[in-house]
């Protein structure tokens, strides 16, 4: 799963420091946060890029019907397979759910690269130094769902993304 846009490797990257799934997951579940949306605009403001929650919006708007039909879609089917009817349970589900697991994340890696191509990342925003931009971005994507995220969670995300910027510095 390394292959696709250097959007799609940052968010790689990101997901693998500890404690950034579980506070995707919980913005995810309890405010109804599009992580790769939250991805996007942690991704421009790497490339020193704060961004407007009109933006956030405007790039859900893209990604939105994606998003319930085809992402969220296989996210409910492997979830309900973690615990399935008794009839069902066995090795024959368990390797059902990894495939469908391969096809949610395979799925979120086309919502990913259809915002990757909207436009250049310096067409999007202002300039600002990237741990700023990374605040501001936050707050838009919070905005965009009317919503504020749990301290705990915020600073894990920020934490994540300045020990991520701080690994590629030159």
């Amino acid at each position: 799963m390394e292959r696709g846009s250097e959007f799609w490797r940052f968010s790689l990257s990101f997901y693998r420091i500890n404690g950034v799934p579980p506070s995707c997951i919980a913005l995810q579940d309890l405010h109804g946060l599009d992580v790769n949306i939250m991805l996007f605009a942690l991704w421009l403001a790497s490339k020193g890029r704060a961004i407007s929650a009109l933006d956030i919006q405007q790039a859900d708007e893209l990604v939105r019907d994606w998003r319930v039909e085809s992402v969220v879609a296989l996210r409910s089917v492997r979830r309900y397979l973690r615990d399935p009817p008794p009839a069902f349970a066995g090795d024959a589900v368990v390797a059902l759910r990894d495939r469908i697991k391969a096809a949610e994340l395979e799925s979120e890696r086309l919502q990913q690269e259809a915002l990757f191509a909207l436009r250049p990342p310096e067409a999007w925003g202002r300039a600002e130094e990237p741990l700023r931009a990374a605040e501001l971005n936050l707050d838009a994507c919070a905005q965009n769902i009317g919503s504020v995220f749990d301290d705990g969670s915020r600073q894990a995300l920020l934490g994540a993304f300045h020990a991520l910027v701080a690994a590629r510095a030159p």
